[in-house]
């Protein structure tokens, strides 16, 4: 599998399954622009990135600010000429009890994981149905597919995303351009490293392969949805659980 000559940028790069995604990406041979609002990061990935003979830039951007999302995109293209894939991976939780929730953090949770994947796409897909070819990846999650107490505005944005992916998939088809996404399931990441022990260990319960996925597998979900040999998947929801929802 090869992606030389594509240009693909992930959002919310610097760290857990975007950091991975973009690495995975670029041994592939895609050249990344990476974007999240840790230039720091970013900048970590790049050199990284770089150091083992790909290429890379930053994007600083907040994907919640729909200027700064126009001003972003332009800018990839200006520097490398085009987008080819777009992986929409930026997403924040604000867990509460729905009764207790604040209008503020379902807002915020909303705005980033699901109205920012419609405003990078919108961007993105100009450049696409130019060159009649896109790859289109959001990354949603199983509990918005099975939902979970106490994280209704995640769910629903997650949720939301999987409608978008399928509603985007149908638009654009017949320019040769796809739109999948892929679900995660428990993944070891910096949003679940704070979890307790008790609820990790409940959650291992419900995987059927017993353990926690790693953010290179799902990587590897990615990439392979944005090959060549997915040309002919579109709309689908691929599931990176380990069994803990299955149908």
């Amino acid at each position: 599998m090869t992606l030389s000559g594509r240009v693909a940028l992930v959002t919310g790069a610097s760290q857990g399954i975007g950091r991975a995604c973009a690495l995975r990406l670029a041994q592939s041979g895609a050249t990344l622009a990476v974007a999240a609002r840790s230039q720091e990061k970013l900048q970590e990935l790049v050199s990284q990135i770089e150091a083992s003979g790909g290429k890379a830039a930053a994007f600083a951007l907040d994907v919640g600010e729909e200027e700064q999302v126009k001003s972003a995109f332009k800018a990839v293209i200006a520097q490398f000429g085009k987008i080819d894939i777009l992986v929409n991976n930026a997403g924040i939780t604000r867990d509460q009890l729905v009764m207790r929730m604040k209008r503020a953090d379902w807002d915020s949770v909303l705005n980033t994981n699901l109205t920012s994947a419609y405003l990078c796409t919108q961007q993105a897909i100009s450049s696409m149905l130019k060159q009649r070819w896109g790859r289109i990846i959001n990354v949603t999650s199983i509990f918005g597919q099975m939902g979970q107490a106490g994280q209704a505005n995640y769910a629903a944005s997650k949720a939301g995303l999987i409608g978008l992916t399928m509603a985007i998939a149908r638009e654009v088809a017949s320019r040769n351009i796809t739109c999948n996404a892929v679900a995660p399931g428990f993944i070891e990441t910096a949003m679940t490293s704070g979890l307790s022990e008790d609820l990790k260990q409940s959650a291992l319960k419900m995987i059927p392969l017993g353990r926690v996925g790693s953010t290179e597998e799902v990587a590897g979900a990615v990439a392979f949805l944005t090959s060549d040999e997915a040309s002919y998947i579109t709309g689908h929801v691929l599931n990176v659980n380990g069994g803990m929802l299955m149908g």
